[in-house]
């Protein structure tokens, strides 16, 4: 989610990085800077904290074929 304040921005890298290392704990302290913000953080199962990840190609897009050489 991109954002205009530098301070909510750093906060949701930060967050990001500590949901991809588990550390609950210190999730729910950023949570609490981002609200402090103004910013209100969405649940571990949101899509806006979360990095994303697709499992279909862009639309426009082809896919590689398997190459055998």
């Amino acid at each position: 989610m991109a954002t205009d304040d530098v301070m909510v921005a750093a906060l949701l890298r930060e967050r990001e990085g500590l949901v991809q290392s588990g550390l609950t704990d210190r999730i729910a302290s950023v949570d609490e800077q981002l609200k402090l913000h103004g910013y209100e953080p969405v649940d571990e199962k949101g899509a806006s904290t979360k990095p994303s990840t697709r499992s279909t190609t862009p639309k426009g897009r082809k896919t590689r074929s398997s190459e055998t050489t």
